[in-house]
């Protein structure tokens, strides 16, 4: 057995620093009070020496874990499937790395996930939770709740429980699912179809809802029912042509969705964009670029979303309220299009239509 070598203490860095040890713990700890020149002679020796805080010591000093829960309201087959959570998970995980915090990943697909998690939330394992992907009536909001943890929710909450101190980011899915509709119209287009997402989640409602704005008067034959993803997306055109089959354009409520509209298309012998234009939602990369031909879409930032949930955790954290720190995103971060004046408070990013081949 390779014996290994012990590792370095408070004292000894203390010691190579030429300090006291409640200097290199308040030091290592991040408190204030300690000279420049002081704290630098302590950086200086943590490196020497490879020194590593104990995380349970710190943790009753600093009363903070430096651990974050995400929580993905959906099963690992579609979690690790889809490229959205990839680009999600990518920027909450580059924010909370760079301020030394641990992503804890869990996932829920029935009733005895959702009771682990609230376990495992309750039991004071983590600093704060990350929630995204829920679906209506869906139990995690209350169980995060019971725990006591403080949370900032990806996506527009359902729920209305006169509280105000819900926080959550969004993209605009209204408004980019209106661009989407006007710039298919402005092409001269007249029987617009859309497939939906999951209506059960606010993300599809909405862009089902930015489709009526514009179409208000729409054939509800021109509206089918999809789930997010390209298998959904061949079943809903499947259905669209054969009840319509004078569309010609074609608003997908995702890129996945519209992929698979695509593929149901070229099957048909429908040209795109000669006989039917399609818009799909997300611009993610490399699904938006890789569809025959490339995928005109409307762009959300999906990594700065993840980004902007983890920020505005972690700043609540510091500050007291996720609240605080989401009023103040709002009126600092570029990143941030507005906050919505009616409680819950929440961050809204823009959306952009990208102008590629398919419409």
């Amino acid at each position: 057995m390779t014996e290994t070598a012990p590792r370095p203490t408070l004292e000894a860095v203390a010691e190579r620093a030429g300090v006291s040890r409640a200097t290199v713990s308040r030091v290592v700890n991040g408190a204030h009070g300690v000279r420049d020149e002081l704290a630098e002679r302590v950086r200086r020796a943590v490196e020497e020496l490879g020194y590593v805080p104990n995380q349970a010591a710190r943790s009753l000093v600093t009363r903070r874990h430096q651990a974050v829960a995400v929580v993905a309201a959906e099963p690992e087959t579609r979690v690790f499937a889809d490229p959205y959570f990839a680009q999600q998970l990518r920027g909450i995980s580059k924010e909370l790395t760079a301020h030394d915090n641990q992503l804890v990943l869990l996932l829920t697909e029935g009733r005895e996930d959702h009771a682990r998690v609230g376990r495992y939330l309750a039991g004071g394992h983590v600093d704060g939770a990350l929630v995204f992907s829920l679906h209506l009536h869906d139990p995690l909001p209350g169980l995060v709740r019971s725990a006591g943890v403080p949370t900032v929710f990806g996506g527009r909450p359902d729920w209305d429980d006169g509280r105000d101190d819900v926080v959550y980011v969004d993209s605009d899915n209204r408004g980019g699912a209106r661009s989407a509709v006007h710039h298919l119209a402005g092409l001269g287009r007249t029987h617009i179809a859309h497939i939906t997402g999951p209506l059960d989640q606010t993300s599809a409602a909405d862009r089902l809802a930015g489709f009526r704005d514009v179409r208000p008067g729409a054939d509800p034959g021109l509206v089918a029912r999809g789930d997010f993803t390209s298998g959904g997306g061949e079943r809903a055109m499947r259905e669209l042509l054969d009840r319509c089959p004078g569309l010609d354009a074609v608003f997908a409520a995702n890129d996945l969705s519209a992929a698979g509209a695509l593929r149901v298309l070229r099957e048909r012998g429908r040209r795109v964009p000669d006989d039917v234009a399609v818009v799909g939602f997300d611009d993610m990369l490399p699904v938006a670029e890789q569809t025959d031909p490339p995928l005109t879409t409307v762009r959300q930032d999906i990594e700065g979303m993840g980004r902007l949930m983890a920020r505005l955790l972690l700043r609540g954290l510091d500050r007291g309220t996720a609240a605080d720190a989401a009023a103040d995103a709002a009126a600092t971060d570029s990143d941030a299009a507005h906050t919505p004046t009616a409680a819950p408070p929440g961050v809204i990013l823009p959306t952009t239509l990208v102008h590629r081949s398919t419409a």
